[in-house]
């Protein structure tokens, strides 16, 4: 046998590989390109772990030192509003909430006597908002 019968004999050999091969199809990962939606959390979290950026107000929202303690005052003031509201007698006793205007930061509370009861509105100067509650009498 000569070098080119040999050569055609092994291709004769190995053609079969060739006929029985299978196509391959690329599937992708990302559930936003086609891919399993069950990989979603898995590539969120790999993201997360690979992020090495941090926001620099995160623990601070980007607020000093006194406007969180305004803000802290603020909302002491208002509590103490809002639980004098809901004890009855404190609001048509002796030492009552007076009727009038307050201001608390960005929000105007105005308290009137009404008709049917009283009157607070509460207005937040910042947005234009407003509320309005009735405290009816008893």
């Amino acid at each position: 046998m000569n070098f080119k019968s040999k050569l055609f004999a092994l291709f004769l050999l190995t053609s079969p590989v060739f006929i029985y091969g299978q196509d391959f199809t690329y599937t992708p990962l990302n559930p936003a390109f086609g891919g399993n939606y069950l990989n979603y959390s898995w590539l969120l979290n790999s993201a997360n772990a690979q992020n090495t950026l941090t926001d620099p107000n995160q623990g601070s929202n980007g607020r000093n030192s006194l406007d969180r303690f305004t803000e802290s005052l603020n909302n002491q003031l208002l509590n103490q509003l809002s639980r004098n509201l809901l004890q009855t007698e404190s609001i048509f006793g002796e030492n009552g909430i007076q009727t009038g205007t307050y201001e608390f930061g960005d929000l105007l509370v105005d308290v009137v006597p009404g008709l049917e009861g009283l009157v607070i509105t509460i207005s937040d100067l910042s947005t234009g908002n407003q509320t309005q509650i009735t405290v009816p009498y008893f």
